[in-house]
């Protein structure tokens, strides 16, 4: 028999990458995955991007690069999250990654020895779940209100665990939607210098905001250099070009690129030069723009259809942004044989809410819906049949 290393004992396949088999079915409705709208896509603005840049730069992007990364990517980064976070950088703050998923395990890499400690927001991204559990560590989960993660109980667990780690996706957290106060972001930083422990804070749906002022990134207050900020391009421009970036302090990047250099060498340069080309051009903000209308029409077509016909048991999340609402049935009522019966009996897809716990069994009254992906008759439709399912669980 096939003898696997000691750290693939306990992992499984993504819930979501499963979940993705579905999506091939034109008769599912999905809510189970985060994809962006597909109409959202610039295809014709990347067409036009990609012909200038193969014009004049071909034999440059299509040879090897610099793992930190592609020049000009990284002076348009520096230059947009100045403008737009108020982030002061320079190119020694920033390494280029193919999406935050790499960025997770990058620091992975550079942090962690197995046993130690990471907390996470309970409950927290599934993908950020599995990195961790490859690197076989310790998590540590903290509890969540409509505020984001609970400072006080944060504090007690950091000085029981002594963790290396905290994980946090402070606005419009997947899978809850909620968004960290002000006041809590300030005290995060404040705690990640006084014990001396890394926050690594994923930032990829900051930038879908429905409604309500933004909040400054946690990196804003990070006087000691132990936040690394990670964004990525996914949500708002393409999925499939795998792109973002780590800011941090240059020790710490330098670290992360040292790791990256035998992970892949060097993030696609032409994908960068896309991104890099939408931030200088200024089009990223823009299109940014023209993409929030629909999010938003569809997002508020789902709360509506949830206040119709969702059992009043059911509370739901009601985010300001980003891409998901998460839901919360009475004690013993499971959402896993549930999604079974949605799909089987009425083509309707959701992501059960066990699979973003450390611990399973705390969640599995719980759920996640995604709005993004359906056009808004659909999504009335599937919530429609969804909460039916529901009503008839008590």
């Amino acid at each position: 028999m096939t003898k696997f290393a000691d750290r693939m004992e306990h992992v499984s396949g993504s819930a979501i990458r499963e979940l993705f088999k579905l999506l091939g079915d034109p008769e599912i409705i999905s809510f189970g995955g985060g994809n962006p709208a597909k109409e959202t896509f610039p295809v014709d603005m990347v067409m036009g991007i990609c012909d200038d840049l193969l014009t004049q730069k071909g034999t440059v992007l299509l040879q090897y690069g610099a793992t930190e990364g592609y020049g000009p990517y990284l002076d348009a980064y520096i230059d947009y999250v100045g403008k737009e976070k108020g982030i002061k950088a320079d190119r020694s703050n920033v390494l280029a990654i193919t999406g935050s998923m790499q960025g997770i395990d990058l620091i992975c890499r550079a942090f962690i020895n197995p046993g130690d400690a990471i907390m996470v927001e309970s409950p927290t991204f599934l993908g950020a779940l599995q990195t961790f559990n490859l690197a076989q560590a310790k998590l540590v989960p903290v509890s969540m209100d409509e505020e984001g993660v609970i400072i006080e109980e944060l504090e007690e667990k950091i000085k029981l665990h002594r963790p290396k780690l905290y994980y946090c996706i402070p606005t419009f957290q997947n899978p809850t939607g909620r968004t960290l106060s002000l006041e809590r972001r300030r005290r995060v930083a404040e705690l990640a210098a006084k014990y001396d422990m890394v926050v690594i804070e994923d930032d990829p749906y900051c930038e879908l905001r429905y409604r309500n002022e933004p909040l400054p990134c946690i990196k804003t207050f990070d006087d000691a250099g132990q936040v690394i900020l990670l964004n990525s391009f996914s949500k708002t421009l393409s999925p499939g070009i795998r792109v973002g970036a780590a800011l941090g302090a240059p020790e710490k990047i330098r670290k992360l690129t040292i790791c990256k250099q035998s992970a892949d060498t060097h993030t696609a340069n032409i994908t960068q030069a896309i991104a890099a080309e939408f931030m200088a051009r200024g089009l990223m903000k823009p299109h940014i723009e023209s993409i929030l209308p629909g999010y938003n029409s569809k997002m508020n077509a789902m709360l509506d259809a949830i206040d119709e016909f969702f059992p009043k048991e059911c509370q739901c999340t009601r985010p300001d942004g980003g891409l998901f609402i998460w839901g919360k049935m009475p004690d013993g009522v499971l959402t896993l044989p549930l999604f079974e019966r949605a799909v089987k009996e009425y083509k309707v897809a959701f992501v059960p809410g066990e699979h973003f716990f450390c611990d399973p069994a705390i969640g599995r009254s719980t759920l996640r819906l995604n709005f993004s992906a359906e056009p808004i008759d659909r999504i009335c439709k599937g919530i429609e049949m969804l909460g039916g399912l529901l009503k008839e669980s008590l």
